[in-house]
C-alpha cells in the first residue's frame, strides 16, 4: 500500500527502516510532544513497530504505518501512521512525525493531505482524527492547513515524561470540504 505525493514518496515500513526510525525518535525534539517517549534503545522501538508491520499480511487491517522520503533526494524524513476502529465504526487515528531539518518546509502539511485522500478516498473511511499537544504549535498549524476542525480539548490527558498535558482533538469527516 504505497503512494505518493508531490514532493514526498510513502512506503510501508520494513524491517530495515527500524534504525532510521530509532534515531528520529531519540532526538529531544522530535520527543517533546510524543507520548512513547524516548525509546531505551533499538529493540524497544522494533517491539513498537512490530505490530504495524505484522498488520500489513492482515485481510482486514487496524495499523498501516509508512516510512516518508523525499522524491527529490529519496532521504528518509518521517514517519506517518494511522490506526482504525473496527471496521463498522469507520474511522481511523493518524499520526507523524519529521526529522527536525525537515520542519517548516511543508512536508508535514502535504504528508497529512495524503493521508487524508487515501482515509477517505481509498479505505472510505467516514471519520479522520488526530491529538495534537495544546503547546506543539507547529503541529496545531499542520492540522488546521490540512483542513483538519479542532473540536475540543482533553485536560491533562497526555501522559509525557512523567508530566500530563492537555490535548486538542481534531478531525475531518467524509463529506467536509478539503
Amino acid at each position: 500500500m504505497d503512494f505518493e505525493s508531490p514532493r514526498l514518496l510513502f512506503r510501508e515500513i520494513k524491517k530495515e527502516d527500524i534504525p532510521l526510525i530509532h534515531n528520529m525518535n531519540c532526538l529531544e525534539e522530535v520527543a517533546r510532544f510524543n507520548t512513547i517517549g524516548i525509546p531505551s534503545d533499538i529493540n524497544q522501538t522494533a517491539a513498537m513497530l512490530q505490530p504495524a508491520m505484522d498488520n500489513e499480511k492482515e485481510e482486514v487491517r487496524s495499523k498501516y504505518l509508512w516510512l516518508i522520503r523525499s522524491r527529490e533526494s529519496q532521504k528518509f524524513i518521517g514517519d506517518i501512521g494511522l490506526n482504525l476502529s473496527p471496521p463498522n465504526k469507520s474511522r481511523a487515528e493518524f499520526y507523524y512525525s519529521l526529522l527536525p531539518e525537515h520542519w517548516s518546509k511543508g512536508y508535514a502539511t502535504e504528508a497529512v493531505k495524503r493521508i487524508i485522500e487515501f482515509a477517505f478516498d481509498s479505505l472510505k473511511l467516514h471519520r479522520l482524527s488526530a491529538g495534537v499537544a495544546t503547546g506543539n504549535h507547529a503541529s496545531i498549524r499542520v492540522l488546521e492547513k490540512a483542513g483538519l476542525i479542532r473540536e475540543g480539548i482533553g485536560r491533562k490527558i497526555l501522559p509525557i515524561r512523567g508530566e500530563w498535558y492537555d490535548n486538542y482533538s481534531y478531525s475531518l469527516l467524509e463529506d467536509d470540504p478539503r
